[in-house]
């Protein structure tokens, strides 16, 4: 039985000072036996505060590294090994940076969805609800956008006095979703509100009622008084808030919103990472994390 195994994990966590973190993304029985459950920073966040000694981070790697440059004295560990994040790994910190060459006078902004290697290389780190905030307080105008190339267009889009270099990047699952899905569910349901992330096409997010975070998307439809929502992000979101908001209804955008590197993850990975095998132990160099950790602090002196 699940609660059986979700009752040995608690059990064995207690017993090891082990913290469990949990990405929004990851399916419901995970997120009941996590310490901590939401975004990537807020979860990074999080694990700085937590008395444990130990973290099981329950999502992609690089989710796992942003943990380990907050809290470089404490054991982090990735629950599966296997879980990547393709649109984290698609450029090089070397290719950025002889893009930066080119033009010195941009500031490099990095999606914190990048590989440790590639913090290294920007000036400043953004998440998807703090990025148009930052971006418009950095005092340069030329900006650098890494690595996703539809979160990019939609701060371009707020941000008319900046100038943009986008790379053509992203994330593979957000950015497979057609204007022809989006269209295809509102219309049928044309009642509902379509609640879409950034990292949609710009052709998905124009037909949107609102485009925000995942958490954005959570607080949203949680505090509206409508009654249905289209959720345009990972189909996790639709279980969590029909778990939260019973008496409300929640649409997938497209039955293909679905990350396969965040559902790698089991309850069965969480145990065998937290009776020691299973799961991987996160290092760091620590020249790479303090380079790495500048574009984090610069981020937080943003107040993002």
């Amino acid at each position: 039985m699940i609660k059986d195994l979700q009752q040995k994990i608690l059990k064995i966590k207690s017993e090891n000072d082990a913290c469990i973190l949990a990405h929004s993304y990851m399916p419901e029985e995970i997120c009941e036996v996590a310490d901590f459950t939401g975004d990537s920073f807020a979860l990074s966040v999080k694990a700085k505060s937590a008395p444990q000694s130990t973290i099981v981070m329950c999502g992609v790697r690089f989710m796992a590294e942003v943990v380990k440059m907050l809290s470089p004295d404490k054991r982090v560990y990735l629950a599966n090994a296997r879980a990547g994040c393709p649109m984290a790994e698609q450029f090089s910190a070397e290719t950025v940076a002889a893009i930066k060459r080119e033009h010195p006078d941009y500031a490099v902004v990095a999606y914190i969805n990048t590989t440790a290697e590639l913090k290294t290389v920007a000036d400043v780190c953004v998440t998807s609800s703090s990025a148009v905030k930052i971006c418009r307080a950095l005092p340069q105008k030329n900006i650098l956008f890494i690595p996703d190339i539809n979160l990019g267009t939609y701060v371009k889009n707020q941000l008319p006095e900046k100038n943009f270099i986008l790379l053509e990047g992203g994330c593979p699952t957000h950015s497979n979703v057609t204007r022809a899905a989006a269209l295809a569910a509102k219309e049928a349901h044309p009642d509902a509100l379509l609640l879409v992330h950034p990292e949609c096409r710009p052709e998905v997010t124009a037909l949107a009622d609102y485009v925000g975070s995942t958490a954005g998307i959570m607080e949203f439809a949680e505090k509206s008084d409508k009654r249905g929502f289209i959720i345009g992000t990972e189909n996790a979101i639709v279980q969590h808030l029909q778990f939260r908001c019973p008496d409300k209804d929640f649409y997938p955008l497209s039955v293909d919103l679905v990350c396969n590197n965040m559902k790698a993850t089991t309850l069965y990975d969480i145990l065998h990472c937290l009776e020691g095998r299973g799961g991987e132990q996160i290092t760091m160099d620590e020249s790479l994390r303090l380079k790495a950790v500048k574009s984090i602090d610069k981020m937080i002196e943003f107040g993002g």
